[in-house]
């Protein structure tokens, strides 16, 4: 007598999932329904994948966004069929907006059902349209499914991992077709045998930049002595920092580089090269006659936070603007940018200081463009000076990046909101040798799961980690914070900026226009979020000025509880500051490099 086959839907799940763990897939993120029954026991069942149970789908994307982010491999999403799937939309936008690698598997009613009545039943075939590197809708499991189809599924699923963590990375979507019964015929079904061995091995090596490149742009960079490097967002990691600043040394360039670089904090800034004040300098227009011609900016990773960068770029036209993507993403919204090279970043770094280091072709740093160098610091003694004296928005990121870099020397976690703290990084936070490693969701900038990103970074890494995310962001995704007492993430601090409204708005046009603007934009509330943090099982603490901030944020990176320290200010006032200290920083400059030509 012949034993029976598992379960079509058994059969089908564990062989696609076990083809994942293969390729490399080791953590689930699963939002609880029946549809998605098979999958949910199969991530369950897998010694070498890590199940993360989420109750909100929305939250649980971003959680999985934030995993992703920080490892720079596939994290895996799975959720049942309808509504459930649409909640994963924002995070799989910011995924193929930011290159962030993602699985999104989502269960579905069998296709006599759809388009039937069916109760939960949508479409969800290309659900996310072009929001996807890749969307397939996988075969309906059968008992009677050939070889051939079982090793097509095998192959789907090294595919999908392959596709997400591919040169450019991003979101696949796998659309799963189930028939009831969905559950296995036993409450303990016998695992499937063991597979031989991955369906199919897909590897990739690396751009490597050939001779001719690396000539090209030596020359271009030994030739013309008025040049910067600008390490914008997403830029790569392992070696690429200490790579990127060989170059500036052997060219003479300074870096400019963006909080979320990778390249501000980090042994690299020991050189002297990489710059963070220039947000503060070039909105204060002193730059303007003080630097001369911009003949050749160098540029990595995606579009810069600040605006007056990028309206320096924008009024510079430099001769040679070059971009340098591996992944082959395009990041020119000011279609400035003449060449593209698409070639692995760090390689190129390497390859060009090292052409540039010999012999005559080795440029004199005194030929270079030394405003930025000189005006870095007079920025910094002019913005420490006004913060020492003043409490603020814009402070309150700068003390807490104090603190990490004090109190974390090894180095850890920090999570930034969009909107009003990601702009304050970018001008209040010095650059440091403490290896902090910067994260936030720039691909589309939103304000949604910005709680639930922070969480995933913290549980992916271990290491302490530190959220900074304003009060309308915080509201967003207060469902978020489930994740800190279930999954057991307690190296997570929320430094939470309460202004009591939308404060960005305030350096909007639309500020001047009242009645309509407090209402229909700013719109205050008067939430207490000590509320939130007890509902949630979190530490809180509240912190009115600098060194109550400093206090206890020491305090909770010593602990191994979540907590939040929320820091009450006013954006009137925060806007004012912010517009004290340019103001401050002009002053310095024009006192500091007179008659700097």
């Amino acid at each position: 007598m012949t034993a029976s086959l598992p379960h079509p839907n058994q059969r089908w799940a564990e062989a696609f999932v076990s083809e994942l763990a293969a390729a490399g897939l080791r953590t689930a993120n699963i939002a609880p329904g029946s549809r998605s029954t098979p999958l949910t026991l199969a991530f369950h069942r897998h010694p070498d994948v890590r199940v993360r149970l989420h109750l909100d789908e929305r939250s649980a994307a971003f959680f999985a966004l934030g995993e992703a982010l920080t490892t720079d491999r596939p994290a895996a999403l799975v959720c049942t069929s309808g509504t459930a799937a649409a909640e994963f939309f924002p995070a799989v936008v910011e995924a193929i907006q930011a290159q962030v690698p993602l699985l999104v598997l989502t269960a579905d009613r069998p296709h006599e059902l759809r388009h039937s009545g069916a109760n939960q039943t949508v479409d969800q075939v290309k659900l996310y349209g072009d929001q996807v590197l890749w969307s397939v809708d996988a075969a309906l499991p059968t008992g009677d499914a050939p070889p051939l189809a079982l090793r097509n599924l095998r192959t789907l699923a090294a595919r999908a991992y392959a596709t997400a963590n591919g040169l450019r990375k991003g979101p696949v979507h796998i659309n799963f077709p189930f028939r009831k019964p969905l559950e296995p015929d036993t409450p303990q079904p016998a695992p499937l045998a063991p597979l031989p061995g991955p369906a199919v091995v897909i590897q990739r090596g690396m751009l490597q930049p050939d001779e001719e490149l690396v000539v090209h742009l030596a020359d271009i960079l030994a030739g013309h002595p008025r040049g910067i490097i600008i390490c914008g967002p997403r830029c790569p990691g392992g070696d690429f920092p200490r790579a990127v600043a060989a170059l500036a040394q052997a060219a003479g360039y300074p870096i400019l580089a963006d909080p979320l670089s990778g390249v501000r904090f980090g042994p690299q800034v020991e050189g002297g090269c990489v710059i963070g004040g220039y947000d503060g300098v070039l909105a204060s227009g002193r730059w303007q006659g003080a630097s001369g011609g911009l003949e050749v900016v160098v540029r990595f990773g995606a579009v810069p936070t600040s605006k007056h960068l990028n309206a320096y770029l924008e009024a510079s036209a430099p001769a040679h603007h070059i971009l340098v993507r591996e992944n082959g993403v395009w990041a020119d919204d000011s279609h400035r940018v003449n060449r593209f090279m698409q070639v692995n970043e760090a390689a190129l770094c390497r390859r060009v200081a090292g052409a540039l280091a010999e012999g005559t072709k080795k440029p004199g740093f005194s030929k270079k463009l030394g405003f930025f160098t000189a005006a870095e610091p007079l920025c910094w003694q002019a913005t420490d000076a006004y913060l020492a004296e003043h409490f603020f928005d814009g402070a309150a990121v700068a003390t807490t990046v104090d603190v990490m870099a004090d109190t974390l020397p090894e180095g850890g976690n920090l999570v930034i909101g969009n909107s009003l703290p990601v702009r304050h990084l970018d001008q209040f936070a010095r650059p440091r040798r403490a290896p902090i490693r910067v994260f936030g969701n720039r691909g589309a900038s939103g304000i949604d799961g910005v709680t639930s990103t922070g969480l995933g970074v913290a549980a992916a890494t271990g290491r302490p980690t530190v959220l900074i995310t304003g009060d309308v962001s915080f509201i967003h995704d207060l469902n978020g914070l489930l994740a800190a007492g279930r999954l057991g993430v307690d190296n997570i601090v929320i430094v939470l900026i309460n202004n009591g409204g939308g404060g960005i708005f305030r350096r909007l046009p639309i500020a001047a226009h009242e009645p309509p603007f407090e209402e229909l934009f700013f719109t205050p509330h008067e939430l207490a979020f000590e509320h939130a943090a007890r509902f949630y099982g979190l530490a809180y603490a509240r912190a009115d000025d600098r060194n109550a901030l400093a206090a206890q944020l020491q305090t909770a990176l010593r602990q191994a509880r979540p907590a939040i320290i929320e820091v009450r200010t006013d954006s009137v006032t925060d806007l004012a500051h912010q517009r004290a200290v340019i103001e401050n920083v002009k002053r310095r400059i024009e006192r500091g490099l007179s008659g700097l030509g």
